[in-house]
């Protein structure tokens, strides 16, 4: 009885718990259900989570390590460190209102929080995932996150007149509480840990908060209209997005015309000064061509023998030795008759094998094989490019346009985008292939860019070529073999790209590549001689089981006699 008593007590005290853990969902189910929708919200979801194919090979290259920004790392346990900096930023920019304001100080961040919490529709219609958090939480957290970011901007490019012209008299209280966090030299070449930490999770795309909220906060902070907000946001953001490019942008980076408002994120707009909408006609002949929706699965690429387009990967058996087992099959044919039929039977049986399902046992394809597919595109090697007669030129600009990447037949010159390579390098870039797997929905234009880089970068010897003639500009420690590392460990994406103008490049340097006579000298020899070495390595083998078997068969029996007793009686004797 008193089991049964204890046991319902436990059941009840079970179901109170879930109840409770339960009420916060209903609360915002109902909120959400029931909330009047304000505005037409027709906005695009900009922030998504990280496919897994690209993130299960560097996560850290994806989440944050030093401060979360958004909803999808609030409050995680290992970003807790940066919590008092954001509230403390959200409190000077709380004060900074006040003093236009005329009212208490509760009353000020409760307008703010109002004013937000009009736009949570809009607010949560950049993420691609449910976000379980209240009006208010969210509008706290967009309040803490981007009071931070936007101090952060400010005091990183030293904008000192914009601070006369917002009144703020407490920029020294700023750098003294952040001068540990910020390069304050304004160079950016990041000296402070802490200082590279940040400015690569603010690109992080799981890290992002829209910019309309930025520009609301500066407006209310700094009591200017939102127009005149944006354009002092354009300002600093777009210094920094001219610092954090990896690519080399003269004349064609924006200056003022950029209106960052219209742009979702910090990521989603360094995106588009990369790879800007270039509206193109329809062509039916390509489209033809153009790869199926993606499936979920990544596409590996064989890898070729030595460049050249479409070749596939070799089998275990080719062309010339598929030859030779025909012609050992015609020998043991004639000999099945004779003598030796029975010597010729376990033979017979070798040469017959299925040697190409064989290949493919795990452990025979080692032997038996070629060497295992990569997933990178067919294209020739710097190295292998250079020693054929092509060279490299430096070009500047966006990758849309048709002159940044381009070869020149007549001049074996191929034209490739300036990147420099730092320490963020790697995390923008992985970052804005994420962004653009998931979001873009033309031609993966810097994914196919990233594969180009990947195939003609092997060795830190192709960083170096690339390094003396001005296309890579490496600032990175360990110089040309991090480079290396850095492009082959970026080799892996969602889906297999197909780019027309890009492709157009690769077939054209291929076949360059494939016209010259040093390449297909090499490539006869490697064909028809070293690659022969199999087949012949078997037929040494088989001969050498043949001739053992025949001597152990006459050694029993006298084959002397049988095979050459008509010639010994011709033979007079000596005795004659």
């Amino acid at each position: 009885m008193a089991e049964s008593r204890s046991s319902n007590r436990g059941a009840k005290a079970k179901a109170k718990a879930m109840a409770m853990e339960e009420e916060p969902w209903v609360k915002l189910i109902r909120e959400s259900l029931t909330v009047e929708e304000e505005e037409d919200v027709d906005t695009r979801v900009s922030v998504f989570d990280v496919p897994k194919q690209l993130q299960v090979h560097k996560p850290e290259a994806y989440c944050p390590q030093f401060i979360g920004l958004g909803p999808y790392h609030h409050r995680h346990p290992e970003l807790y460190g940066m919590e008092r900096y954001k509230i403390d930023a959200a409190r000077r920019a709380l004060k900074r209102l006040l003093c236009a304001a005329a009212g208490p100080s509760h009353d000020v961040l409760d307008e703010l929080v109002n004013e937000l919490m009009g736009h949570d529709l809009k607010v949560r219609a950049h993420y691609h995932r449910y976000l379980e958090l209240s009006r208010e939480a969210l509008s706290l957290m967009m309040i803490m996150d981007g009071a931070f970011l936007l101090e952060f901007l400010t005091i990183h490019h030293h904008t000192a007149a914009e601070g006369e012209r917002e009144g703020e008299g407490a920029s020294s209280s700023w750098t003294k509480r952040m001068e540990h966090l910020v390069d304050l030299g304004g160079s950016g070449t990041g000296r402070k840990s802490a200082h590279g930490l940040i400015l690569r999770d603010m690109l992080m795309l799981e890290n992002q908060i829209p910019l309309f909220v930025l520009a609301m906060i500066k407006a209310k902070c700094s009591s200017v209209s939102v127009d005149e907000a944006s354009r002092r946001l354009t300002l600093m953001v777009t210094e920094l997005m001219r610092e954090l490019c990896p690519f080399k942008m003269e004349g064609h980076f924006p200056e003022t015309s950029c209106d960052v408002t219209k742009h979702a994120h910090l990521l989603e707009l360094l995106y588009h000064l990369v790879v800007p909408v270039v509206p193109t006609p329809t062509d039916t002949t390509e489209n033809a061509h153009t790869t199926p929706p993606f499936s979920g699965h990544i596409v590996e690429m064989p890898e070729p023998e030595g460049g050249g387009q479409g070749q596939e990967k070799p089998s275990a058996c080719t062309g010339n030795e598929h030859a030779m087992m025909q012609l050992f099959e015609f020998i043991a044919l004639k000999l099945k008759g004779g003598r030796l039929g029975k010597v010729m039977k376990p033979i017979e049986l070798v040469v017959k094998a299925p040697w190409n399902k064989l290949a493919g046992i795990p452990g025979v394809e080692s032997f038996m094989s070629a060497d295992a597919s990569q997933q990178e595109i067919t294209i020739p090697s710097v190295s292998e490019l250079v020693s054929s007669g092509v060279k490299f030129k430096p070009t500047s600009g966006d990758l849309s346009t048709a002159s940044t990447i381009a070869f020149d037949r007549k001049t074996a010159t191929l034209r490739l985008p300036v990147v420099t390579l730092d320490g963020n390098t790697e995390v923008v870039l992985r970052n804005l292939v994420a962004y653009e797997s998931s979001a873009a929905s033309g031609p993966l234009v810097l994914t196919r860019y990233t594969e180009l880089m990947n195939g003609i970068i092997d060795t830190d010897d192709d960083v170096a070529l690339l390094r003396k003639r001005g296309v890579v500009l490496n600032h990175m420690k360990k110089r040309d073999g991090e480079a290396a590392k850095l492009w082959n460990g970026m080799s892996r994406s969602v889906q297999h790209s197909r780019v027309p103008a890009l492709d157009k490049v690769i077939e054209e340097v291929n076949r360059y590549y494939d016209g010259r006579w040093s390449v297909k000298t090499k490539r006869f020899m490697r064909k028809y001689v070293l690659s022969s070495w199999k087949m012949l390595t078997f037929l040494a083998t088989i001969s050498m089981l043949l001739l053992t078997t025949v001597q152990a068969f006459c050694s029993v029996y006298t084959c002397y006699r049988w095979w050459f007793g008509d010639l010994v009686a011709v033979v007079p004797s000596d005795s004659e």
